[in-house]
């Protein structure tokens, strides 16, 4: 991997941890909300401290066992879904989250919410990052504060563009349907005819923004009759 590659790559790992991050900013919110100012700002390093770690050590045994025979193939289809959800899912709301009433329940609620919400961000980050951990160690260390310091801002830019949502999930399509054409088992043949990997790779972009974007029309339709 050249340079060129490699500064490519590690921007697709930074915006695949952006933007799988909304959520986790959300979760750091709700679970630090209660707690005084000067806490607050503690709850959410020690916070995100812990989750990171977690995240990272996560990713080396995903990296690992995307080594293994099929389970590139696996990855990408698990990410295809991801990709989908991520559209499909907007505007849930994080009610189950309680705040902390101490620093350290808060921490535990950040952490625990974390591990359990990161398993899309892993696979995903896992994917861009093409085995290679110095990419996803370097995605998280400029992710990370622009997530923790900057949550707020981001997700207001996204609910006021909802064109980088649209992005991400493409960045993710792209992402899933690279693994799957990587996967050792089926590399020979998509090396063997370029034509059919670029057109399976534009194929499930495509799939994956109109089946979302439908997933979303359908909701809108829904929140409408129920509100008549």
């Amino acid at each position: 991997m050249d340079i060129s590659e490699f500064l490519v790559s590690l921007l697709q790992v930074v915006f695949i941890d952006l933007i799988l991050a909304g959520d986790n900013a959300i979760v750091i919110g709700l679970a630090a909300r209660n707690l005084p100012q000067e806490t607050q700002k503690k709850a959410i390093i020690y916070g995100t401290g812990g989750a990171v770690l977690i995240r990272i050590a996560a990713t080396i045994i995903v990296l690992w066992l995307l080594q293994i025979p099929w389970l590139l193939l696996i990855g990408g289809v698990l990410l295809v879904g991801i990709a989908y959800k991520l559209l499909a899912d907007q505007g849930d709301e994080h009610t189950e989250v309680k705040a902390g009433a101490s620093l350290w329940t808060a921490v535990r609620t950040i952490v625990i919410a974390d591990a359990a919400m990161g398993i899309d961000n892993v696979i995903a980050v896992a994917g861009a990052a093409e085995q290679h951990l110095l990419l996803v160690i370097l995605g998280l260390l400029i992710s990370v504060p622009i997530i923790v310091w900057g949550s707020t801002l981001f997700i207001k830019l996204i609910n006021r563009f909802p064109w980088i949502i649209f992005l991400g999930a493409a960045v993710l399509g792209y992402t899933a349907s690279n693994m799957i054409t990587e996967e050792r088992m089926l590399e020979p043949f998509f090396s063997a005819h370029p034509a059919v990997r670029v057109l399976f790779i534009v194929l499930v972009v495509a799939g994956v923004l109109f089946a979302g974007y439908r997933k979303q029309q359908s909701s809108k339709r829904e929140q409408q009759h129920s509100y008549s």
